[in-house]
């Protein structure tokens, strides 16, 4: 595959060299067989600039400062809408108290306590991060294709999917079973919204990318 790519890359380079316009190299490109994503890869990697010899753009390269940061925000952001969850799970617990559940108060308000801070903790680092990462790409729209930053979105996306496609199963499972209550429907709800949240955000985010 990586010679193929090699293969691409050096006929566009000629191509251009020669003199032949993107369109007229596409075409031939398309005729020959390959995929129109990779035609499109290989040519863009040339600005369109009135130059003797083809003017290569720059590559998203994955440093290590790119990838601590994104890990950090990332983390936080797990770590923190895990711990909202749990937070509000125990709220939904205390209002809507199981029977069935007695002589857990004190393990309750210790994990309340534990969440709360862990909220406290995660969320400012995490906006603080994504901030600072956001003026960045406004500096340099570039790093916007950082190869960490793209992996961990669609981490993100997945998770999410998985987490609203588990939350949405369980609910109907419940309801073919006429087994909901109250507590448990708030926390379904408490489930789709983080992780519905965090999935708009984040597609909206990668559409603009697209669109940029």
């Amino acid at each position: 595959m990586a010679a193929e790519v090699r293969q691409l890359e050096a006929f566009v380079k000629e191509s251009l060299q020669s003199g032949c316009i993107k369109s007229d190299i596409a075409k031939a490109l398309e005729g020959a067989g390959w995929p129109g994503a990779q035609i499109n890869n290989a040519l863009d990697a040339y600005a369109d600039a009135a130059f003797p010899v083809p003017v290569p753009k720059p590559r998203p390269s994955l440093s290590a400062r790119d990838a601590f940061l994104y890990l950090v925000m990332f983390s936080t952001l797990y770590y923190g809408a895990w711990n909202l969850g749990s937070l509000l799970f125990s709220f939904i617990d205390r209002a809507f108290p199981d029977p069935a559940a007695g002589g857990f108060g004190g393990y309750l308000d210790m994990q309340r306590r534990w969440s709360t801070a862990a909220v406290i903790i995660a969320f400012p680092v995490f906006f603080f991060i994504a901030r600072y990462v956001g003026r960045q790409i406004q500096l340099n729209p570039f790093k916007r294709l950082s190869p960490a930053r793209r992996w961990l979105t669609y981490l993100t996306l997945f998770i999410a999917s998985a987490t609203l496609l588990g939350d949405t199963t369980t609910l109907i499972f419940n309801l073919l079973g006429g087994d909901t209550t109250v507590r448990f429907t708030l926390k379904v709800l408490v489930v789709a919204a983080i992780a519905g949240s965090a999935f708009t955000y984040y597609l909206l985010d990668l559409r603009k990318e697209e669109k940029e």
